[in-house]
């Protein structure tokens, strides 16, 4: 879910994704000087890096130059603002059709697991619905304790159905069920017992932690990390690309119900 309302400002002109490069000695002096550290940073602060089409357009782009790229060994998710992703654009889910865009989210979990390039995030603030399956789908997730989420989308008449792929293969159990089916907010330290994040530390350690995970998977060798990852996400996967159109065309029903429509309008509607 999204806190992006009609009277949200004007997408701006410039990028909504960032991909920088920090070399590896800046985190550890004695890794390899030609390794490189690929930095992707969400920066639409305006609709809280909701992850509009745009938004997820350039997010792949992003990280498929840093997995081409022979010199980087670890790609760095994070995101600019208070808000690290708020999830879907309800305002788009409002105006078109829902079933393509699920797809995309599909698609955009599945980049992340397959991947060569071990991938860290970087959580700092707020994640919403389907900023929660970006985050699990990343190899090690690091939370500030006081970040929050929350998987809203049963309050609002709808499942959890396209970012469920993902986290049921990361979540306990437990905490899959309660999360899913309550809709209320839980922090980093939550997150991290119920197997959503690797790790949740203070906010004022969080990026020194990310650099020091991201400093010993830059240590890593390129083909035991790449046959590594295949082995860890393997099911996974399988997951994602059987069950990509079942998992879009629930959401896209789920989404065009009266009931979903009405919460959606309603909760809009609020936010104006």
């Amino acid at each position: 879910m999204s806190t992006t309302s009609a009277d949200a400002p004007t997408t701006p002109d410039g990028p909504l994704v960032h991909l920088e490069h920090r070399p590896a000695g800046e985190l550890d002096e004695r890794l390899d000087v030609d390794t490189r550290l690929a930095v992707v940073t969400l920066d639409s602060p305006h609709n809280r890096n909701a992850l509009s089409a745009r938004l997820v357009t350039e997010l792949l782009d992003a990280l498929a130059t840093a997995d081409a790229d022979p010199s980087v060994r670890a790609v760095l998710l994070r995101a600019t603002g208070r808000v690290f992703c708020s999830g879907a654009d309800l305002s788009e889910a409002v105006a078109g059709g829902m079933e393509e865009g699920a797809r995309r989210m599909v698609d955009m979990q599945r980049q992340v697991v397959a991947m060569d390039t071990p991938v860290v995030v970087a959580v700092q603030g707020p994640v919403r619905a389907g900023g929660i399956g970006l985050v699990g789908a990343c190899d090690v997730a690091i939370s500030a304790v006081e970040a929050t989420y929350a998987l809203t989308e049963v309050r609002l008449g709808l499942a959890p159905a396209v970012i469920s792929l993902v986290l049921l293969h990361r979540m306990t159990p437990r905490g899959a069920s309660r999360t899913f089916l309550d809709g209320e907010v839980f922090d980093g330290a939550a997150a991290a017992s119920y197997g959503l994040v690797s790790e949740a530390v203070p906010g004022d350690d969080l990026a020194a932690r990310a650099d020091a995970v991201c400093a010993s998977l830059l240590a890593g060798s390129v083909q035991g990390q790449a046959e590594t990852k295949r082995l860890l996400n393997a099911r996974l996967l399988a997951d994602l690309d059987a069950r990509r159109d079942e998992v879009a065309a629930t959401s896209a029903r789920l989404f065009g119900s009266d009931a979903a429509r009405e919460a959606m309008q309603a909760f809009l509607s609020r936010r104006r």
